[in-house]
């Protein structure tokens, strides 16, 4: 399919001849593919199956970055997978994977070609029942790689003879440093909003420039976001705030306008003649948590939010000159609460982590004024929530242009973090309450009716 270099990648009728890319023309070695993943891809060619490692992993692996995930595409149908692969399980509603299964815990995912809709590539009705209608058919290579969102994902290595077949231009993508969406960009963010999202992320990590078609749609069609489940949502902007690229990917967000659609509570803030220091604290902010989690901090998603809501706060509630103490204080925080109730509700934020949310933002002003006495009372440290606030506490004092998180502590903050993550509650129901026995089990059975003492 011949492609305009100057406009976006759009599949005529008529199935488009790739562009075949050798091994001594690109940078992709099999010895950075996961030993797995290379398993996989020579079990289904011994059973007589095209099969092609796609997607990010390509993308990735053409930079070379490691990929988080190495996904597999085949012409196998998922009942022919499962015979060949006896470690597997099948998965999915809208689409059938097969997920095979390895010591270790390690997964590999393997898709059928799916098939390139006419309603995805050639017109869309833009109501809401239509977004993501479900499609299960089956396709080809070319279909499928046109099915995919962005020509820098829709590549595919085939493992036979170590090339790389390239139906939408992604390889040229890759090579220009540009963000593209396959097909004509409007029809394809009305199809599938979440689209717009990928777009930024992807520009973001990578440092890509957006490709005008691209951007532009981005703007016409951002409030149609809305239009997605919220779980979805927040699944993509928790990949977003935990990635090591927050910071550049805030600045996409506020520049498409794609973070008011998504905090719409900000845009009154960032409207004001004095916006530009909000949104340099937001920004600085989040380049310290990329900085973390370079250094291989794994941040929690409350601390993340709240980190992302502190300027707003700050500007919305003049936090930082609220130092309350006793009842003052138990009364402002019953009041972040219902704000947090309220500008998250369409967030669907889990209320443990709302009440983290509130504890991070209140506390701050008295970690600020102990820091400033260099007096740290006893009774503070020994509050369970005392790591993750001195954490939040230290992340914006830094962003604030104060002293730098020093890696021991950085290494003791995720040591304790990771500790934490371990021993959350298992939410199994409790035989014992407060102030009364537990059941008394018995040392033998044939002392004990049901293991429990006569």
């Amino acid at each position: 399919m011949p492609t305009d270099p100057g406009t976006s990648s759009t599949p005529v009728d008529q199935p488009p001849s790739p562009r075949i890319i050798t091994r001594s023309n690109h940078p992709i070695s099999r010895k950075n593919i996961d030993r797995e993943a290379l398993k996989v891809l020579y079990r289904l060619r011994d059973a007589g199956h095209v099969a092609y490692l796609v997607g990010g992993g390509v993308r990735d692996l053409y930079l070379n970055k490691t990929p988080k995930d190495f996904d597999i595409s085949t012409d196998a149908k998922p009942g022919q997978l499962r015979k060949i692969f006896k470690n597997s399980r099948l998965i999915g509603r809208r689409f059938r994977l097969v997920q095979v299964f390895f010591h270790g815990g390690k997964i590999i995912e393997v898709s059928t070609f799916r098939c390139r809709s006419e309603f995805d590539l050639n017109g869309v009705n833009s109501s809401k029942e239509n977004i993501l209608a479900a499609n299960n058919t089956y396709g080809t290579p070319s279909d499928d790689a046109f099915r995919r969102d962005l020509t820098i994902n829709g590549l595919f290595y085939d493992i036979n003879d170590r090339s790389i077949i390239d139906y939408t231009g992604g390889v040229n993508d890759l090579e220009q440093g540009i963000i593209r969406l396959i097909g004509e960009p409007g029809r394809r963010v009305q199809r599938d909003p979440a689209r717009m999202m990928r777009v930024i992320r992807h520009g973001a990590r990578n440092n890509f420039a957006i490709e005008p078609g691209t951007w532009q749609a981005i703007i016409e069609h951002r409030e149609k976001l809305r239009l997605c489940p919220v779980s979805r949502i927040r699944d993509e902007l928790m990949k977003d705030l935990r990635s090591s690229a927050s910071r550049a990917w805030a600045q996409l967000a506020m520049d498409s306008g794609i973070f008011y659609v998504l905090f719409p509570f900000y845009k009154a803030v960032h409207g004001m003649p004095e916006s530009a220091q909000n949104r340099k604290l937001l920004l600085a902010i989040q380049a310290v948590v990329d900085r973390l989690h370079a250094g291989g901090m794994k941040l929690p998603d409350q601390l993340l939010f709240s980190l992302l809501l502190l300027p707003w706060i700050i500007a919305e509630e003049d936090l930082l000159h609220k130092n309350y103490k006793g009842p003052e204080f138990h009364r402002f925080l019953r009041k972040i609460r219902n704000v947090l109730d309220e500008v998250l509700g369409p967030m669907s934020i889990k209320r443990a982590h709302k009440e983290s949310i509130a504890l991070h933002l209140v506390t701050l002003p008295q970690f600020i004024r102990f820091a400033r006495e260099n007096s740290w009372p006893k009774w503070l440290k020994r509050k369970s929530y005392y790591r993750e606030c001195d954490l939040f506490f230290r992340i914006f004092t830094e962003a604030s242009g104060g002293r730098k998180i020093q890696e021991h502590i950085m290494a003791e903050s995720a040591r304790q973090l990771a500790d934490k993550a371990r021993h959350k509650p298992s939410g199994k129901r409790r035989y014992k309450k407060r102030g009364t026995p537990g059941p008394a089990f018995a040392a033998k059975k044939s002392e004990s009716i049901f293991g429990l003492k006569k």
